[in-house]
This record gives C-alpha cells, sequence and structure tokens, in this order.
C-alpha cells in the first residue's frame, strides 16, 4: 500500500491525545488523496504502526469511515477501500445537487466572500498548466467544498466533506483524469465570475447544469472502468 509510508509523517498530527476522530480525519485525507485506492484492503497492524496508534483507536476509526461509506468490512476478510457502485455514483451527484444549488439560492446578497472560491479556481488552472492533472481533480474538490462554504454552516461542510470524499473513489477508477476534469476548469471560472458580478441566479443555472452534465460524463466513464475487468477480454 503506497500510503503506509507516509502515514508517518501524518503522525505530529494527533498530538498527546490521539482520538479516533482525528485517525479517521487522517485516513479520509489519504483515501480522498488516492493513497489507498478503491478495492485496497487496510491492515490494522501496519496503518496502527505508522500512526502510533491502538488496534482499539484504529478499529474505531474504522467503524466511522464505514459509517461514511467509505470503508467495508467483510466478514473473515477485514476491511477494504470501499469500489462504488454506479447507482451510487448517481445518488452523490443527486445529493451535490440539492446541496450545493441550495446554497448558491440562499446566498442573499451581494457582494459575497469569494476568495476561497477564487483560490480554488486559481489552483485548478495553474494545476492545468503544469499539466498536474491529479492536482486538477483535487483543486475541483476545493471549489465545491469552498462554495459549500459560503452558506456558513458547519454541519453542510461536514455533509459535503463526506460526500466529496465518498465522490473521489469514484474519480480514483476513473482512468482518464484529463478527459474527466479539464471540461469543468472554465465552468468553474464562470461560475466564479458570475458571483462576483453578484447575479446569484445565473450562477446558480450555470452550477445545475454544470453537475447534471458531470452527472451524465462521470456515470458513463465509471460505469464502463468498473465494468471492464469483468469483460471476456479482461
Amino acid at each position: 500500500m503506497g500510503g503506509i509510508g507516509e502515514l508517518a509523517d501524518d503522525r505530529a498530527l494527533l498530538g498527546r491525545t490521539s482520538t479516533a476522530e482525528r485517525v479517521a480525519d487522517i485516513l479520509r485525507t489519504r483515501i480522498a488523496e488516492g493513497f489507498f485506492p478503491p478495492g485496497t484492503r487496510l491492515s490494522e497492524d501496519s496503518i496502527g504502526g505508522a500512526l502510533g496508534v491502538s488496534r482499539n483507536t484504529l478499529r474505531e476509526a474504522f467503524r466511522l469511515l464505514t459509517h461514511e461509506r467509505l470503508l467495508v468490512h467483510e466478514l473473515n476478510r477485514g476491511v477494504f477501500v470501499r469500489v462504488l457502485a454506479v447507482e451510487d455514483v448517481a445518488d452523490i451527484y443527486r445529493t451535490r445537487r440539492l446541496v450545493e444549488c441550495a446554497v448558491v439560492h440562499g446566498l442573499g446578497q451581494p457582494p459575497f466572500a469569494l476568495d476561497g472560491l477564487a483560490g480554488a479556481v486559481e489552483e485548478g488552472e495553474q494545476a492545468a498548466r503544469a499539466q498536474d492533472w491529479k492536482g486538477v481533480s483535487t483543486a475541483n474538490i476545493h471549489f465545491h467544498r469552498e462554495l459549500v462554504a459560503l452558506a456558513g454552516s458547519a454541519r453542510t461542510d461536514e455533509l459535503m466533506r463526506g460526500v466529496l470524499a465518498e465522490l473521489r473513489l469514484a474519480f480514483h477508477v476513473v482512468d482518464d483524469p484529463r478527459g474527466l476534469h479539464e471540461p469543468y476548469l472554465l465552468r468553474n471560472r464562470e461560475i466564479l465570475d458570475a458571483l462576483l458580478a453578484g447575479e446569484r441566479g445565473t450562477a446558480e443555472r450555470l452550477l445545475a447544469r454544470y453537475l447534471d452534465d458531470s452527472l451524465t460524463r462521470i456515470v458513463a466513464v465509471y460505469g464502463k472502468a468498473v465494468e471492464e475487468p469483468d469483460s471476456p477480454d479482461a
């Protein structure tokens, strides 16, 4: 597992009071970043040793992430990073559309606090110029987290953190990150520009079309990717 060695670097984040929540947060981030791809078996001994936490603490962290649908426990086999079904991906997008469009709709009167959103757009554009398509994917997730953060709701932020982390499980299966993410750089910029201009309604319409188009594309690409291992030629 490529992420085990790097987990030792996260050990300092635990501080003196190691908790299952903190361990879960580290693992959630590592899963979202692709260090533990979908289908990976998570070793209690390796991860516990890297983070310097007890088996019980680690098991509680696994339980939390299983509840978040990022991990799955298979009897007599262990704990694995979840492989999403196509129906899961579609449901994630339904949730995103409900939440993200509602956030934009409820923004109130401009000007809006858009520094974080603008930073995520620039992050994505810089990554694209460097041909760093994984970086583009990460920046796109940051864009949508910053968009939801405009609501000023810790509960909504927490909800979307889990939703977007789960979505990354689908992205890691797709073999064409450039083709998947590059088209949305311009659309992120268009949504930002609409909000900068105070055109909340325009931003909401752009976002709704964005998410509908993204759903259609990711379901088609992801469905093909998860079917290929079972094809006769595999």
